[in-house]
């Protein structure tokens, strides 16, 4: 009896399904066999090459668009300073072409040169300079236009092609405004110094401090000024561009002409 009973309870148990073996359970293990191995992730390799790519790409690109902008620059700024001045030296004679019933651009800007050719003749002469002294005279007598005509004047002279009305007479280099600092300026006269202990030679030596029409008067002992090997239209350039023109070498005059007469060795021997 007591073996009929094993028997009975070991058929009974093989008849229940476990739970391991439910249908459940066996879709479970389905869809887990079903899903592929997932690959460790390379998020953050491929967001910082991104970032790198990004960040050479806007390198290159912002040069680029410097590069082309110094470029274009000045460019930019002698088309429009050229167009500006056109249209104001045309202003002068178009209005009597427009009267005449002739309407050309840039006929004005051709008469204006011709007309400042023949007052450059004119101003040559004996008689043109007499005119312009005279001129000159009651430009002087008036109170508030004398002082724009002198400054003008004086700018002008600057550059005149003529040496002996030149207002800049030298480039001079002079220790200001203090020992081991230099400042950049022309020599526009020279003046005797009467003291005690003897004379003294000074030359007055003009700084600009605002381009080239502002700046301030010392007077320097000869001696003690660089004359360097510039003329004064190279050393009105430098200032003007604020030093973006200054040679890499400069040398003074006397160096120069002390090279200069130097016998070369293979002449002694």
């Amino acid at each position: 009896m007591a073996e009929d009973s094993n028997n009975r309870a070991k058929k009974e148990s093989t008849l229940i399904p476990s739970s391991s073996n439910s249908p459940r359970h066996t879709q479970d293990i389905e869809i887990e066999a079903d899903d592929p191995v997932k690959s460790p992730p390379n998020s953050a390799n491929n967001s910082s090459t991104r970032k790198a790519c990004y960040a050479v790409l806007q390198s290159w690109a912002s040069k680029k668009f410097m590069t082309g902008c110094v470029v274009l620059f000045p460019v930019a700024v002698t088309f429009f300073i050229t167009w500006w001045f056109i249209q104001f030296v045309d202003g002068f004679f178009s209005p009597i072409y427009e009267r005449l019933g002739i309407d050309i651009f840039g006929l004005g800007f051709i008469t204006s040169l011709i007309f400042t050719f023949f007052v450059g003749i004119f101003a040559s002469s004996w008689l043109g300079a007499t005119v312009f002294l005279i001129g000159e005279w009651f430009i002087k007598r008036m109170p508030f236009v004398k002082h724009i005509y002198s400054a003008s004047k004086q700018i002008s002279s600057a550059i005149s092609p003529d040496q002996n009305t030149t207002a800049f007479k030298e480039v001079a280099i002079i220790h200001h405004p203090r020992v081991g600092e230099y400042a950049f300026g022309f020599i526009t006269s020279s003046v005797v110094l009467q003291r005690d202990a003897g004379d003294e030679e000074l030359c007055s030596v003009y700084v600009p401090t605002n381009h080239l029409y502002i700046g301030d008067v010392f007077l320097v002992n000869s001696k003690e000024i660089i004359r360097p090997n510039l003329s004064i239209r190279e050393g009105i350039e430098i200032i003007v561009s604020v030093g973006m023109s200054m040679p890499q070498v400069i040398s003074p005059l006397e160096r120069i002409t002390h090279q200069n007469n130097m016998i070369p060795l293979n002449r002694v021997m």
